[in-house]
């Protein structure tokens, strides 16, 4: 889908912006684009399962050696 636009005679380079941003919101690329940014395949039922229970137990390890005082990183904040 491409999308062009050129520059009228005696337009200032703000309109052609405008207008520029305006036909890009009203196609929907800039839409589709997000959407595809962040796609990830779908997983079948049991890797989705898999992959749970592997939070569950990293997480249940992460709190064991917290409460023994194992942990490197005390103190600090997950990003």
């Amino acid at each position: 889908m491409s999308l062009e636009i050129k520059k009228q005679d005696k337009e200032t380079t703000q309109s052609l912006i405008r207008r520029f941003t305006k036909a890009i919101k009203q196609s929907g690329v800039l839409r589709e684009a997000r959407n595809r940014r962040f796609f990830t395949r779908p997983l079948s039922k049991q890797a989705r399962k898999t992959a749970a229970l592997r939070k569950i137990r990293a997480r249940e390890e992460y709190a064991k050696a917290e409460k023994l005082g194992l942990n490197k990183n005390k103190g600090l904040k997950n990003n």
